[in-house]
């Protein structure tokens, strides 16, 4: 048992750090709306990220209804995070 909590917690750390690397996509994706007069929120994206966790999830047995729920949760927060450096979509001419 040790040995598998030792392997939950190290995948762990690189799921965060690959959160992280994410987050830094998200960051230079606000760079680029802002230059572009772009929303922070584009659903069309939304919507094809979606998809495409979903598809990833079918492909290696994963249940495609929870990993959307998750992904939708994730995506808000990047959302939120362009708001952060954009102002809220509300407020832009987007």
């Amino acid at each position: 048992m040790a040995h598998i909590r030792a392997e939950i917690d190290r995948l762990d750390e690189t799921l965060v750090r690959l959160f992280a690397e994410r987050a830094s996509y998200i960051d230079r994706a606000a760079e680029i709306k802002a230059g572009a007069d772009l929303p922070a929120r584009i659903d069309s994206r939304v919507e094809e990220v979606v998809q495409n966790v979903r598809r990833h999830a079918t492909t290696h047995g994963l249940p495609p209804e929870l990993v959307e729920k998750l992904w939708r949760r994730l995506i808000d927060w990047s959302i939120a995070r362009e708001e952060n450096r954009l102002g809220p979509d509300s407020l832009r001419k987007g």
